[in-house]
């Protein structure tokens, strides 16, 4: 016989003059003058358990009940009395007036109230079987496993099949840095674990499979932020026979339909704006459409300005001048304009030009800042014209190299777009904002090392015609790659991939990547792209994010059972840990500085 007939969150009216049997934690204790009232929940919400003294033993138990007891109610279902109902709990207008009460297991004191809503993280990860009960985490495992079973449903009915792929593998350099796993077998070889499974489903297309998926865990060693894990969760996919735009067309059908299943919302049109666009408006590839506020391009106009700040990078190659124009801004206080200019240091800005417009219509007379001194009528003319600056705006600067200034005030955007100013003018509008971002560069130049990079990784294949550009311009190649964006945030990105040998070969030589460097760290794709491989393409999406984005958590921590802190510790069960001088031996691993450890 089962040990309960229902949950305590489905127990409803509907249930009203029958007996039921519950089973779930305490979650409050309620003496009111003779007749004590519990609060039990399990992992579908809470009922209302009633405990009259006409039934003594059953009362002599409840009289010892504390929080986070685990016991087994048997009673019967009735109506609230009248104004005691509760609209925020589907049990809201029952209660269950209790015959039987069975203690399960009794609970220490726990080290915080569930309902607390101050805890620090520290303390909810090192708890964190606790956390995991409280209703705001349960409530976020469940969104991610019906979100999980709609993935699954959508690439089931259209032809996909799961397949695994190996957690111990080869390390290939896919820029970031590997965990690696050494064996026991084969003194001084290493494993690692895949930072994802791209190598692997590219085989699988060339060995026939045509659609395969895997929601799967991928590794990366990297520092960590509010949105990273070193273990994390992607919906890998890929698929033959498909060009970029029914790759994108299907992919977005399958985030619209997880929307519409598991939240009722319809996210509407996606717009596609290639890199370029992106990167010129908004400084940022994942730019967030619900902010609205655009750079302005002054480059071409600061050239000759007094204000070396300004003509020093607009005179020099890769540098860049920009406007930010926030309407209603001049009520910023000076204050604040020193926290932005602390602020976009952070990103390698070293300072924050401003110009307050007081009065538009009276020129330079009508403006405000230090800066307005040191540029000429014709300067301040194009500034006026390009931004549309009306009396009452304030205009803040970004000056440097493009990446600089792109990622500087591309910050300052999204943090004066979130804050309050833009919730009051109405420069922030409270919407799902989807887009694709297309075209992007193939390679990125790293000035530190003198060679070109993968944007994406090395397999990317290029636009058509784009080949020919790898050896005389790698700069000037587009790749036939793309991004899904949400609010701001990647949720998935992915590629057509190159399937003929010599198209690989050319992008290799851009890499500066030998033939012999190649057949070592790649061989056994290389090896596999001669036998027929098909064209293919695909992309993966963090489930995390996308699971983050969905419950408006904090952190996608909030989103997964047993993460890991942003110095990538487990507080739960204390790992990394030491290991003892007889397993390393048997690794063939001597440390270097045991001391240390």
């Amino acid at each position: 016989m089962s040990m309960r007939s229902h949950y305590c969150g489905l127990v409803t009216e509907d249930l009203i003059g029958h007996t039921v049997t519950l089973c779930g934690w305490v979650n409050r204790r309620r003496d009111h003058g003779g007749v004590i009232f519990v609060d039990l929940r399990d992992r579908e919400g809470y009922v209302q358990v009633v405990c009259d003294p006409d039934r003594p033993e059953m009362f002599a138990i409840a009289e010892d009940l504390r929080n986070e007891f685990c016991i087994q109610v048997k009673g019967l279902v009735r109506a609230r009395p009248e104004g005691t109902t509760n609209d925020n709990l589907k049990s809201g207008k029952i209660e269950v007036l209790c015959h039987e009460l069975t203690v399960l297991n009794p609970s220490v004191t726990p080290p915080f109230q569930l309902d607390d809503e101050n805890l620090s993280e520290t303390t909810r990860l090192t708890h964190r079987v606790l956390d995991l009960r409280r209703p705001y985490m349960q409530n976020n495992l469940m969104l991610r496993y019906r979100v999980t079973m709609e993935v699954r449903k959508f690439l089931d009915e259209h032809g996909f099949i799961d397949i695994e792929t190996p957690m111990l593998t080869k390390s290939t350099p896919e820029g970031a840095r590997d965990y690696l796993v050494p064996s026991r077998v084969h003194d001084g070889h290493f494993f690692a674990l895949p930072q994802s499974p791209q190598l692997f489903k590219q085989l699988l297309m060339v060995a026939g499979y045509d659609r395969y998926y895997q929601i799967t865990k991928c590794f990366r060693d990297e520092d960590l932020r509010a949105d990273r894990q070193p273990e994390f969760t992607q919906i890998d996919i890929e698929t033959s026979f498909l060009g970029e735009q029914e790759i994108r067309d299907l992919f977005q059908r399958m985030i619209t339909h997880v929307f519409r299943q598991t939240m009722n919302v319809d996210l509407g049109e996606f717009p596609v704006m290639p890199y370029a666009e992106a990167m010129f408006k908004y400084g940022s590839d994942k730019p967030d459409l619900r902010v609205k506020l655009e750079f302005t391009e002054l480059t071409d106009v600061m050239k000759d300005v007094d204000f070396k700040v300004f003509s020093g990078p607009a005179t020099t190659p890769g540098g860049r001048v920009v406007a930010l124009r926030v309407p209603g801004g001049s009520e910023i206080s000076r204050s604040e304009i020193d926290a932005y200019t602390e602020f976009v240091k952070i990103y390698g800005a070293k300072g924050l030009a401003w110009i307050k417009v007081n009065d538009v219509a009276a020129g330079r007379d009508g403006l405000q800042s230090p800066i307005v001194k040191n540029l000429h009528d014709a300067a301040i003319t194009a500034i006026l014209e390009r931004t549309g600056a009306r009396s009452g705006d304030i205009l803040f600067f970004g000056a440097d190299k493009a990446k600089v200034v792109n990622d500087a005030i591309g910050a300052l955007r999204l943090k004066i777009g979130h804050g309050e100013l833009a919730k009051k003018t109405g420069l922030f509008e409270d919407r799902w904002a989807p887009l694709w971002v297309v075209d992007f560069p193939m390679f990125e130049f790293d000035e530190d090392d003198h060679r070109w990079n993968a944007v994406h990784h090395p397999f990317t294949a290029p636009k058509d015609g784009h080949e020919d550009d790898m050896d005389s311009d790698p700069g000037k190649c587009v790749a036939k790659a793309y991004d899904m964006v949400l609010n701001g945030w990647e949720l998935g990105g992915g590629s057509v991939r190159i399937h003929r040998a010599e198209v690989q070969s050319k992008v290799f030589d851009a890499l500066k990547i030998s033939p012999e460097d190649a057949q070592l760290k790649f061989g056994f794709l290389l090896d596999a792209l001669q036998y027929g491989a098909p064209p293919h393409g695909g992309l993966a999406f963090g489930l995390d994010r996308l699971v983050t984005l969905m419950t408006k958590a904090e952190s996608i921590r909030d989103v997964i059972a047993f993460p890991k802190t942003q110095r990538a510790q487990d507080l739960l069960t204390q790992a990394p840990s030491p290991v003892d001088e007889k397993q390393l031996r048997e690794l063939h691993i001597r440390l270097r500085n045991p001391a240390a450890v």
